[in-house]
Protein backbone atom coordinates (compact mmCIF):
# COMPACT_ATOMS: atom_id res chain seq x y z
CA UNK A 1 0.00 0.00 0.00
CA UNK A 2 3.29 2.16 0.83
CA UNK A 3 4.65 1.46 -1.95
CA UNK A 4 1.43 2.10 -4.42
CA UNK A 5 1.18 5.66 -2.23
CA UNK A 6 4.70 6.16 -3.22
CA UNK A 7 3.82 5.59 -6.88
CA UNK A 8 0.95 7.68 -7.02
CA UNK A 9 2.60 10.57 -5.56
CA UNK A 10 5.54 10.78 -7.72
CA UNK A 11 3.34 10.07 -11.07
CA UNK A 12 1.04 13.43 -9.78
CA UNK A 13 4.58 15.13 -9.59
CA UNK A 14 5.81 13.72 -13.06
CA UNK A 15 2.26 14.88 -14.51
CA UNK A 16 2.16 18.37 -13.01
CA UNK A 17 6.01 19.04 -14.11
CA UNK A 18 4.93 17.92 -17.35
CA UNK A 19 2.41 20.64 -17.74
CA UNK A 20 4.54 23.35 -16.13
CA UNK A 21 6.20 22.48 -19.37
CA UNK A 22 4.36 23.11 -21.80
CA UNK A 23 5.29 26.40 -21.80
CA UNK A 24 8.59 26.42 -23.43
CA UNK A 25 11.42 28.59 -25.38
CA UNK A 26 12.36 26.81 -28.70
CA UNK A 27 10.68 27.00 -31.71
CA UNK A 28 7.92 24.56 -32.09
CA UNK A 29 6.24 24.30 -35.35
CA UNK A 30 3.05 22.82 -33.63
CA UNK A 31 2.30 26.02 -32.12
CA UNK A 32 3.47 28.32 -35.05
CA UNK A 33 1.20 26.20 -37.59
CA UNK A 34 -1.96 26.43 -34.77
CA UNK A 35 -0.81 30.25 -34.81
CA UNK A 36 -0.66 31.08 -38.78
CA UNK A 37 -3.85 29.23 -38.96
CA UNK A 38 -5.64 31.07 -36.48
CA UNK A 39 -4.49 34.47 -38.21
CA UNK A 40 -6.16 33.38 -41.47
CA UNK A 41 -8.84 31.25 -40.07
CA UNK A 42 -9.54 32.39 -37.08
CA UNK A 43 -9.36 28.49 -36.63
CA UNK A 44 -6.20 26.61 -35.26
CA UNK A 45 -7.00 23.68 -37.00
CA UNK A 46 -5.42 24.80 -41.08
CA UNK A 47 -7.33 21.89 -42.99
CA UNK A 48 -10.82 22.46 -43.92
CA UNK A 49 -11.88 19.33 -43.80
CA UNK A 50 -11.01 19.00 -40.15
CA UNK A 51 -12.50 21.74 -39.15
CA UNK A 52 -15.60 20.51 -39.71
CA UNK A 53 -14.85 17.49 -37.94
CA UNK A 54 -12.48 18.22 -35.29
CA UNK A 55 -12.75 20.31 -32.11
CA UNK A 56 -10.47 23.48 -32.10
CA UNK A 57 -8.37 23.38 -28.71
CA UNK A 58 -7.83 26.84 -28.63
CA UNK A 59 -11.28 29.16 -27.87
CA UNK A 60 -11.69 32.86 -29.06
CA UNK A 61 -12.90 34.92 -25.99
CA UNK A 62 -11.95 38.32 -27.48
CA UNK A 63 -11.95 40.19 -30.65
CA UNK A 64 -11.15 44.08 -31.23
CA UNK A 65 -12.82 46.37 -32.69
CA UNK A 66 -10.44 48.33 -35.57
CA UNK A 67 -8.40 50.62 -33.78
CA UNK A 68 -5.61 53.04 -35.01
CA UNK A 69 -5.48 52.60 -38.42
CA UNK A 70 -7.22 49.69 -38.87
CA UNK A 71 -5.76 47.53 -36.81
CA UNK A 72 -7.40 44.53 -34.87
CA UNK A 73 -6.22 41.36 -32.41
CA UNK A 74 -7.76 38.30 -31.25
CA UNK A 75 -7.52 36.37 -27.83
CA UNK A 76 -7.78 33.27 -27.54
CA UNK A 77 -7.31 30.53 -24.26
CA UNK A 78 -6.69 27.12 -24.66
CA UNK A 79 -7.35 24.38 -21.56
CA UNK A 80 -3.73 24.26 -20.63
CA UNK A 81 -4.42 28.05 -19.32
CA UNK A 82 -2.60 29.96 -21.88
CA UNK A 83 -3.21 32.62 -23.76
CA UNK A 84 -2.51 33.45 -27.41
CA UNK A 85 -2.49 37.23 -28.65
CA UNK A 86 -3.22 37.01 -32.97
CA UNK A 87 -2.72 40.32 -34.41
CA UNK A 88 -4.29 41.50 -37.93
CA UNK A 89 -2.07 42.06 -40.73
CA UNK A 90 -2.62 44.82 -43.36
CA UNK A 91 -6.14 44.87 -45.07
CA UNK A 92 -7.34 46.36 -48.63
CA UNK A 93 -7.73 49.71 -46.74
CA UNK A 94 -5.67 52.66 -47.61
CA UNK A 95 -5.33 53.42 -44.38
CA UNK A 96 -4.09 50.22 -43.38
CA UNK A 97 -1.82 50.48 -46.14
CA UNK A 98 -0.28 54.23 -45.05
CA UNK A 99 0.78 52.14 -41.82
CA UNK A 100 3.15 50.38 -43.63
CA UNK A 101 4.11 53.42 -45.77
CA UNK A 102 4.47 56.08 -42.82
CA UNK A 103 8.15 54.49 -42.10
CA UNK A 104 10.64 57.13 -40.53
CA UNK A 105 11.78 56.14 -37.23
CA UNK A 106 11.12 57.69 -34.04
CA UNK A 107 12.98 56.98 -30.75
CA UNK A 108 12.01 53.59 -29.16
CA UNK A 109 11.89 55.18 -25.85
CA UNK A 110 8.86 58.24 -25.94
CA UNK A 111 5.47 59.47 -26.26
CA UNK A 112 3.05 59.99 -28.70
CA UNK A 113 0.30 62.42 -28.30
CA UNK A 114 -2.67 60.33 -30.00
CA UNK A 115 -5.47 63.02 -29.08
CA UNK A 116 -5.60 66.38 -27.48
CA UNK A 117 -6.03 64.94 -24.07
CA UNK A 118 -4.53 61.80 -24.80
CA UNK A 119 -0.34 60.80 -24.01
CA UNK A 120 0.54 57.30 -24.51
CA UNK A 121 4.23 57.00 -22.80
CA UNK A 122 5.91 53.84 -24.16
CA UNK A 123 9.39 51.67 -23.85
CA UNK A 124 10.38 49.24 -26.39
CA UNK A 125 14.37 49.44 -25.54
CA UNK A 126 17.21 50.62 -23.13
CA UNK A 127 19.31 52.41 -25.87
CA UNK A 128 18.69 56.08 -26.37
CA UNK A 129 20.05 54.73 -30.17
CA UNK A 130 17.20 52.51 -30.73
CA UNK A 131 14.60 53.51 -33.16
CA UNK A 132 11.42 52.11 -34.44
CA UNK A 133 9.03 52.78 -37.25
CA UNK A 134 6.82 55.24 -36.89
CA UNK A 135 3.35 53.80 -37.90
CA UNK A 136 3.64 50.86 -36.40
CA UNK A 137 4.85 52.31 -33.07
CA UNK A 138 1.35 54.61 -33.37
CA UNK A 139 -0.61 51.18 -34.38
CA UNK A 140 1.14 49.34 -31.19
CA UNK A 141 0.45 52.13 -29.08
CA UNK A 142 -3.46 52.06 -29.84
CA UNK A 143 -3.21 47.82 -29.53
CA UNK A 144 -1.31 47.71 -26.51
CA UNK A 145 -4.25 50.30 -24.43
CA UNK A 146 -6.95 47.76 -25.50
CA UNK A 147 -4.97 44.66 -24.47
CA UNK A 148 -3.77 45.60 -21.39
CA UNK A 149 -6.98 44.76 -19.39
CA UNK A 150 -7.57 42.05 -20.64
CA UNK A 151 -4.35 40.49 -19.72
CA UNK A 152 -5.10 41.65 -16.35
CA UNK A 153 -8.50 40.09 -16.36
CA UNK A 154 -7.28 36.57 -17.48
CA UNK A 155 -4.15 37.09 -15.03
CA UNK A 156 -6.77 37.39 -11.92
CA UNK A 157 -8.42 33.91 -13.66
CA UNK A 158 -4.51 32.07 -13.50
CA UNK A 159 -3.32 33.17 -16.60
CA UNK A 160 0.26 33.62 -16.86
CA UNK A 161 1.49 32.70 -20.15
CA UNK A 162 0.34 34.11 -22.99
CA UNK A 163 1.89 33.82 -26.71
CA UNK A 164 1.75 37.03 -29.23
CA UNK A 165 1.79 36.22 -32.98
CA UNK A 166 1.08 38.08 -35.85
CA UNK A 167 1.54 38.00 -39.90
CA UNK A 168 3.20 40.58 -42.10
CA UNK A 169 2.42 43.98 -40.65
CA UNK A 170 0.48 41.95 -37.55
CA UNK A 171 4.40 40.67 -37.37
CA UNK A 172 5.43 44.18 -37.22
CA UNK A 173 3.10 45.11 -34.50
CA UNK A 174 4.30 41.75 -32.92
CA UNK A 175 7.74 42.83 -32.27
CA UNK A 176 6.95 45.76 -30.63
CA UNK A 177 3.84 44.54 -28.45
CA UNK A 178 6.47 42.02 -27.30
CA UNK A 179 9.15 44.99 -26.46
CA UNK A 180 6.09 47.05 -25.02
CA UNK A 181 5.00 44.26 -22.34
CA UNK A 182 8.70 43.29 -21.52
CA UNK A 183 8.53 46.81 -20.38
CA UNK A 184 5.93 46.95 -18.63
CA UNK A 185 6.77 44.24 -16.33
CA UNK A 186 9.61 45.12 -16.07
CA UNK A 187 8.36 48.43 -14.33
CA UNK A 188 5.84 46.87 -12.34
CA UNK A 189 2.83 47.45 -14.49
CA UNK A 190 1.75 43.76 -15.36
CA UNK A 191 3.34 41.21 -12.80
CA UNK A 192 6.57 39.64 -12.52
CA UNK A 193 5.61 36.13 -13.23
CA UNK A 194 3.88 36.76 -16.73
CA UNK A 195 5.44 35.09 -19.56
CA UNK A 196 5.48 35.40 -23.10
CA UNK A 197 6.51 34.05 -26.19
CA UNK A 198 6.79 35.52 -29.94
CA UNK A 199 6.44 34.65 -33.12
CA UNK A 200 6.10 37.23 -35.75
CA UNK A 201 5.76 35.69 -39.69
CA UNK A 202 6.62 37.17 -43.14
CA UNK A 203 6.93 40.24 -41.00
CA UNK A 204 9.10 43.43 -42.73
CA UNK A 205 11.70 45.14 -40.68
CA UNK A 206 10.73 46.97 -36.47
CA UNK A 207 13.50 49.01 -36.08
CA UNK A 208 17.55 49.64 -36.15
CA UNK A 209 19.89 47.65 -35.07
CA UNK A 210 20.29 48.79 -31.55
CA UNK A 211 16.50 48.08 -31.08
CA UNK A 212 16.80 44.59 -32.71
CA UNK A 213 19.75 44.23 -30.51
CA UNK A 214 17.60 44.59 -27.13
CA UNK A 215 14.79 42.80 -28.35
CA UNK A 216 16.89 39.58 -29.40
CA UNK A 217 18.67 40.09 -25.96
CA UNK A 218 15.34 40.67 -24.01
CA UNK A 219 14.36 37.20 -25.72
CA UNK A 220 16.98 35.22 -25.61
CA UNK A 221 17.05 31.73 -24.48
CA UNK A 222 14.41 30.84 -27.69
CA UNK A 223 11.55 33.10 -26.66
CA UNK A 224 11.08 35.48 -30.19
CA UNK A 225 11.21 34.00 -33.66
CA UNK A 226 11.05 35.34 -37.25
CA UNK A 227 9.70 33.01 -39.72
CA UNK A 228 10.19 34.22 -43.19
CA UNK A 229 9.22 32.40 -46.84
CA UNK A 230 12.97 33.46 -48.50
CA UNK A 231 11.20 33.84 -51.64
CA UNK A 232 8.63 36.32 -49.62
CA UNK A 233 10.16 40.21 -50.62
CA UNK A 234 7.73 41.71 -47.66
CA UNK A 235 10.78 40.67 -44.73
CA UNK A 236 12.87 42.58 -47.24
CA UNK A 237 10.95 45.82 -45.87
CA UNK A 238 11.17 48.85 -45.62
CA UNK A 239 13.74 50.33 -46.76
CA UNK A 240 16.78 50.73 -45.30
CA UNK A 241 20.04 53.56 -45.10
CA UNK A 242 22.66 53.22 -43.55
CA UNK A 243 24.61 56.31 -41.89
CA UNK A 244 27.97 56.47 -40.37
CA UNK A 245 25.69 58.36 -37.48
CA UNK A 246 24.10 54.90 -37.22
CA UNK A 247 27.08 52.51 -36.70
CA UNK A 248 28.67 52.07 -33.64
CA UNK A 249 30.52 54.83 -31.68
CA UNK A 250 33.89 52.71 -31.77
CA UNK A 251 33.65 51.69 -35.77
CA UNK A 252 36.82 52.76 -37.36
CA UNK A 253 34.48 54.33 -40.02
CA UNK A 254 33.62 56.63 -37.71
CA UNK A 255 36.77 57.69 -37.03
CA UNK A 256 38.33 58.19 -40.67
CA UNK A 257 38.34 62.07 -40.66
CA UNK A 258 40.75 62.18 -37.14
CA UNK A 259 42.65 59.42 -38.81
CA UNK A 260 42.80 61.67 -41.85
CA UNK A 261 44.18 64.93 -39.89
CA UNK A 262 47.24 62.92 -39.39
CA UNK A 263 48.19 62.45 -43.01
CA UNK A 264 50.10 63.68 -45.54
CA UNK A 265 48.31 66.89 -46.90
CA UNK A 266 47.33 65.40 -50.48
CA UNK A 267 46.00 62.02 -48.98
CA UNK A 268 44.11 63.88 -46.42
CA UNK A 269 42.58 66.24 -48.94
CA UNK A 270 41.61 63.11 -51.46
CA UNK A 271 40.73 61.44 -48.50
CA UNK A 272 38.05 63.97 -47.42
CA UNK A 273 36.79 64.68 -50.63
CA UNK A 274 35.62 60.80 -51.15
CA UNK A 275 34.48 60.52 -47.47
CA UNK A 276 32.66 63.57 -47.55
CA UNK A 277 30.97 62.25 -50.99
CA UNK A 278 29.97 59.02 -49.56
CA UNK A 279 28.49 60.66 -46.16
CA UNK A 280 26.86 62.66 -47.96
CA UNK A 281 24.92 60.45 -50.66
CA UNK A 282 23.21 58.37 -47.55
CA UNK A 283 22.63 61.50 -44.90
CA UNK A 284 20.84 63.02 -48.06
CA UNK A 285 19.07 59.96 -48.94
CA UNK A 286 17.74 59.51 -45.68
CA UNK A 287 16.35 62.93 -45.33
CA UNK A 288 14.62 62.44 -48.48
CA UNK A 289 12.84 59.98 -47.22
CA UNK A 290 12.34 61.02 -43.75
CA UNK A 291 10.80 63.88 -45.54
CA UNK A 292 8.76 62.06 -48.01
CA UNK A 293 7.40 59.52 -45.75
CA UNK A 294 7.22 61.53 -42.92
CA UNK A 295 6.61 64.95 -43.11
CA UNK A 296 4.71 64.75 -46.46
CA UNK A 297 2.86 61.42 -45.98
CA UNK A 298 1.70 63.35 -42.51
CA UNK A 299 0.60 65.98 -43.79
CA UNK A 300 -1.54 64.64 -47.27
CA UNK A 301 -2.85 61.32 -45.28
CA UNK A 302 -2.02 60.48 -41.41
CA UNK A 303 -3.42 63.34 -39.58
CA UNK A 304 -6.50 62.64 -41.84
CA UNK A 305 -7.22 59.33 -40.75
CA UNK A 306 -5.81 60.41 -37.34
CA UNK A 307 -6.89 63.73 -36.51
CA UNK A 308 -5.93 64.07 -32.74
CA UNK A 309 -2.27 62.68 -33.35
CA UNK A 310 0.56 64.88 -33.12
CA UNK A 311 3.10 64.78 -35.82
CA UNK A 312 6.19 62.58 -33.90
CA UNK A 313 9.42 63.81 -33.68
CA UNK A 314 11.74 61.44 -36.31
CA UNK A 315 15.17 60.05 -35.52
CA UNK A 316 17.68 61.09 -38.38
CA UNK A 317 17.56 57.08 -39.30
CA UNK A 318 16.56 54.67 -42.25
CA UNK A 319 18.89 52.11 -41.10
CA UNK A 320 16.41 48.85 -40.47
CA UNK A 321 17.51 45.27 -39.61
CA UNK A 322 15.77 42.39 -38.59
CA UNK A 323 15.13 40.65 -35.10
CA UNK A 324 14.15 37.56 -33.60
CA UNK A 325 15.88 34.36 -33.90
CA UNK A 326 15.15 33.35 -37.92
CA UNK A 327 13.18 30.81 -38.61
CA UNK A 328 14.08 30.09 -42.33
CA UNK A 329 11.22 28.26 -44.71
CA UNK A 330 13.90 27.79 -48.08
CA UNK A 331 11.95 27.51 -51.36
CA UNK A 332 12.95 24.61 -53.87
CA UNK A 333 12.30 23.63 -57.29
CA UNK A 334 8.74 21.71 -56.38
CA UNK A 335 7.82 24.85 -54.56
CA UNK A 336 8.39 27.10 -57.50
CA UNK A 337 6.84 24.89 -59.74
CA UNK A 338 4.02 25.00 -57.19
CA UNK A 339 3.56 28.73 -57.04
CA UNK A 340 5.70 30.28 -59.93
CA UNK A 341 8.69 32.87 -60.24
CA UNK A 342 6.65 35.06 -62.32
CA UNK A 343 5.80 38.80 -60.90
CA UNK A 344 2.03 38.73 -61.76
CA UNK A 345 1.21 38.24 -58.70
CA UNK A 346 3.76 39.94 -55.72
CA UNK A 347 2.40 38.72 -52.91
CA UNK A 348 2.12 34.84 -53.96
CA UNK A 349 4.81 34.36 -51.91
CA UNK A 350 3.50 36.24 -48.74
CA UNK A 351 0.35 34.12 -48.10
CA UNK A 352 -0.79 31.78 -45.90
CA UNK A 353 0.04 28.78 -48.21
CA UNK A 354 3.24 29.02 -48.63
CA UNK A 355 4.24 29.19 -45.66
CA UNK A 356 2.07 26.23 -44.52
CA UNK A 357 3.52 24.34 -47.59
CA UNK A 358 7.19 24.82 -47.29
CA UNK A 359 6.53 24.25 -42.46
CA UNK A 360 5.05 20.86 -43.44
CA UNK A 361 7.44 19.94 -46.28
CA UNK A 362 10.50 20.81 -43.92
CA UNK A 363 8.99 20.18 -40.12
CA UNK A 364 6.76 17.62 -40.72
CA UNK A 365 2.89 17.40 -40.62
Amino acid sequence: MYLRLRFFIVLLLVVRVVAAQQFQPGFDVKEYAAFLSMAHYESSIPDKALREKQQDPYKLIYKSPEVGMKNLWWLYTNEQNQAVIVIRGTVGDMVSWMENYYCPMIPATGSLQLGPATQFSYKLAESKEAYVHAGWTIGMAYLVTDMMPKIKELYQKGVRDFFIFGHSQGGALSYLVSSYFYYRRQDGALPADIRFKTYTSAAPKPGNMQYAYDFDFINRGGWAYSVVNAADWVPETPYSIQRVSDMNTLNPIIHIPEDLKKQKFFLRLAGNFYYGKLNRKTRKAQRSYTNILGHKLYKLAVRKALPGLKEPRYAPSMSYMRAGSPVVLMPDTAYYQKYGRDEADRFAHHHFAPYLYLLQKQYGK
